[in-house]
């Protein structure tokens, strides 16, 4: 039986603004499951920091009594997805990490504390700052003026309102430890035009998992307006790959 697969959101995100383009096709052979973490969507807000292992277990309820199941991981939901492999190796049968990190640099790391500085601004410069670091150059200058607003005016509707917890727990998190010790076949998917998380960061994530496959996207960090077509294919061979 083909195992399910669970989608982890990234930070100021939800499913399905991450993953909406891919969920059709991917639920064509495979059910997926997922939640949105505290803030996002109509998740409660937190209390408290977040943490990884929290998140991973909620991801792993969200299986709904799935034995087995792959995990694909977007930006923050990589580094939970890698939680879940480590407090649930029994269970997880394949990771797909795009757009990842072990550690973030310090190149990003100054992005998100911007991030976290605008949040509590003018929303419209919010939103301009985001669209700066989410698309990728050569993506954001194909657009017409008049998708370009459209675009800000989504943004600057649908930030959830756990953005600062999510933001925050970017900047705390380190798998550089754990990472080596992952066993589960791995594909890490760079996003080479990458503004937010610098596509070196994704490489070194790459390199600290043994036997990781690496595969890149022509797009920055949405790759789900970007390019969902090419995207969903480097999954789906991947996941295939595995089951033969």
């Amino acid at each position: 039986m083909t195992p399910a697969l669970l989608l982890a959101h990234g930070a100021g995100g939800t499913v399905r603004a991450n993953f909406s383009p891919l969920i059709p096709q991917l639920s064509r052979k495979r059910k997926v499951h997922a939640v949105d973490f505290p803030g996002s969507g109509t998740t409660p807000r937190a209390t408290a920091p977040l943490e990884l292992d929290d998140l991973a277990d909620r991801l792993v309820a969200a299986a709904d009594g799935e034995e087995r199941f792959a995990i694909i991981g977007f930006s923050m939901g990589c580094a939970v997805a890698m939680r879940a492999a480590q407090r649930h190796p029994e269970r997880v049968t394949a990771l797909v990490l795009t757009a990842g990190f072990a550690r973030i640099d310090d190149e990003t790391r100054a992005r998100m504390q911007k991030w976290g500085r605008l949040l509590d601004g003018n929303p419209a410069v919010l939103a301009r700052y985001l669209m700066s670091i989410v698309l990728g150059e050569p993506f954001h200058r194909r657009m017409t003026s008049e998708q370009a607003e459209g675009f800000l005016e989504l943004i600057a509707l649908t930030v959830p309102p756990g953005t600062p917890e999510q933001v925050d727990l970017v900047q705390r998190a380190d798998l550089r430890a754990e990472a080596p010790s992952l066993t589960v076949p791995t594909l890490v998917i760079g996003t080479k035009h990458d503004r937010l998380i610098t596509p070196s960061t994704t490489r070194a994530l790459a390199d600290l998992i043994p036997g990781a496959q690496w595969a890149e996207l022509d797009s920055g960090h949405a790759p789900a307006i970007e390019a969902p077509a090419e995207w969903v294919r480097l999954i789906e061979q991947f996941l295939d790959s595995q089951a033969q």
